[in-house]
């Protein structure tokens, strides 16, 4: 045999990691006998299934890989745990865009067959960052290995949605959330970069009810007027005072609307008169609250202004009581000017704000510097959008009197973890500790479906199946139609029960256990980056602290 004339390591290297692994040698000990402290597990952080390995995952997996093999040939029980996450959203995006090049929509396919699409693309590409693992000679479980769609994993997200459900802790409401009107779903905060771009500041007349006179409301959204319920000044603001509990009559559509007092005015911002649009600003939607305010949406799911046959974020509206039902206890389309409707938000701000000049009521407008939300999957500018979704009630107290943010606190309080460095510790604390309510619904296809049906009068049935959903309807006297709820879950949520649904925990546990969940839960150590501490670690924390009591 001759020789090469150079090293060619990738054949050799290739041979010898196909005997490691078919041998097993990085399989998971199982040896009960062995001290309870010489058990070692760490987490792989699941890859995007959409992905392929950067710098950043050659750096941490060469930590995990140094440390897994240290552990191992201590002779302890060691688990390396490899996995890869269904990426909800970045995953839809990348088939629809083959779809497209295509001249086809997934609404053109239906749901069923554009899974079907999904799923063939996971088979051709899902495994490239397994492969590049291999590779680079990594030695985790590839035998554990799991996906967060698969059947095992489904079945862990249908019973803690159920569970928390049961115990009040996941809710449906309406709420105002981030709204992309490219990808018609709700993205969380963390999914939101704030850029600052070169913008104005319309100074508006408001003409005050009575006929003396009128406020000056600054605003950098004009086209959100329609929507408006109150215009605010500050409570112990002297040029305003006298005009507090009056009212203002809104152009263009001369609705009459109060004047409010609301210590969130900044008196020197503006004309220090703020106009109130609460389902479309999450600053005045926390005024609305406060006040009592009527939440009025006037922007569809594409973010044009309203307009009948319109969709607005899956609920079709058909004539103005359909609108009313869905968006405002009062409002009807009639209170929209026609010739706004249909119209995308930034054609309908230049409409509005030339209509405004038109009656005399511009003031002056000036260059002004704003952060302006854009999604980071589309880049396209996030709408505050009021929309009925799931979410998890992160400081209400469970069965056991805490939240589960309480006990995601207590654990890094206690010691019980540790952040290295523990700067990153103040990091997380605050995140927590101003926490708002998480919204784990997604308008989307790909995704754990929501366990949820829903009778033709709103009736709503959490179950782990749909025959359990119309046992419990039956039970509730209902005996109408079931459809079940369309959206997914978020990607987050799955990824957050990765430290016990990777070991086949199940409902019965601990009084139904197993080897990997008896040695390897809680995991050891987390190798990972400081910039998923929101998306990913602390929701684990709270998660699995919660469900397994670990």
């Amino acid at each position: 045999m001759e020789l090469a004339k150079s090293f060619e390591p990738a054949e050799i290297e290739r041979r010898w990691y196909e005997h490691w692994e078919t041998s097993g040698y990085f399989a998971a000990g199982l040896d009960r006998s062995k001290p309870a402290d010489q058990s070692f597990c760490i987490l792989l952080p699941p890859p995007n299934v959409t992905g392929t390995l950067h710098m950043g995952h050659g750096f941490n997996q060469t930590l995990m890989d140094a440390l897994t093999r240290y552990h191992r040939m201590r002779g302890w029980n060691t688990l390396w745990q490899p996995g890869t996450d269904h990426a909800g959203i970045a995953t839809q995006i990348v088939v629809e865009r083959q779809l497209d090049a295509q001249g086809i929509s997934r609404h053109d396919l239906g749901r069923e067959k554009f899974l079907e699409k999904v799923w063939e693309w996971k088979e051709y590409s899902g495994g490239t960052i397994t492969q590049q693992m291999r590779r680079m000679g990594t030695s985790p479980d590839w035998s554990r290995e799991r996906f967060t769609m698969d059947a095992g994993l489904n079945k862990i997200v249908t019973e803690t949605f159920v569970r928390l459900f049961n115990e009040g802790l996941i809710y449906r409401g309406k709420r105002l959330v981030n709204w992309d009107p490219k990808l018609h779903t709700a993205v969380s905060d963390l999914e939101v970069v704030q850029e600052e771009e070169d913008g104005f500041m319309w100074h508006l007349h408001y003409p005050l009810a009575d006929g003396s006179g009128s406020l000056t409301v600054a605003t950098t959204r004009p086209e959100t007027m329609l929507g408006d319920t109150a215009v605010m000044v500050h409570p112990e603001d002297e040029r305003y005072a006298h005009l507090i509990g009056k009212t203002v009559k809104l152009p263009l559509v001369d609705r009459e609307i109060p004047i409010i007092a609301d210590e969130y005015v900044d008196r020197e911002f503006g004309t220090g008169v703020v106009k109130v649009t609460p389902a479309h600003d999450f600053n005045d939607y926390a005024v609305g609250l406060r006040h009592g305010l009527e939440m009025i949406n006037v922007l569809d799911k594409n973010a044009r202004i309203i307009s009948l046959n319109c969709e607005l974020a899956g609920s079709p509206v058909s004539d103005t009581a359909e609108y009313s039902k869905y968006w405002s206890m009062h409002l009807t389309l009639d209170s929209i000017p026609s010739k706004y409707q249909g119209l995308d938000r930034f054609d309908a701000r230049k409409a509005i704000v030339a209509d405004i000049e038109a009656l005399g009521l511009l003031g002056e407008v000036k260059p002004h510097k704003l952060q302006v939300p854009r999604g980071d999957r589309t880049g396209v500018v996030i709408e505050p959008m009021l929309t009925d979704q799931w979410f998890v009630a992160m400081s209400k107290p469970g069965e056991d009197g805490k939240s589960i943010t309480e006990k995601a606190l207590e654990v890094v309080s206690s010691g019980e973890i540790e952040f290295v460095p523990g700067n990153w510790v103040n990091t997380y604390n605050q995140w927590l500790n101003n926490i708002q309510d998480w919204c784990i619904s997604r308008q989307l296809w790909w995704g754990h479906q929501i366990p949820a049906w829903y009778g033709e009068n709103g009736e709503t049935f959490v179950a782990h199946s749909e025959d359990e959903a119309r046992s419990l309807a039956d039970k509730a006297g209902y005996s109408g139609a079931l459809k079940r709820d369309p959206d997914v879950l978020d990607t987050w949520y799955s990824s957050a029960l990765w430290p016990f649904s990777t070991l086949d925990w199940t409902p019965e546990y601990p009084a139904q256990s197993n080897d990997a969940l008896d040695l390897y839960l809680p995991s050891t150590v987390l190798v990972t980056g400081f910039d998923i501490i929101f998306f990913w670690v602390a929701r684990m924390v709270m998660m699995t602290k919660h469900i397994t009591g670990k």
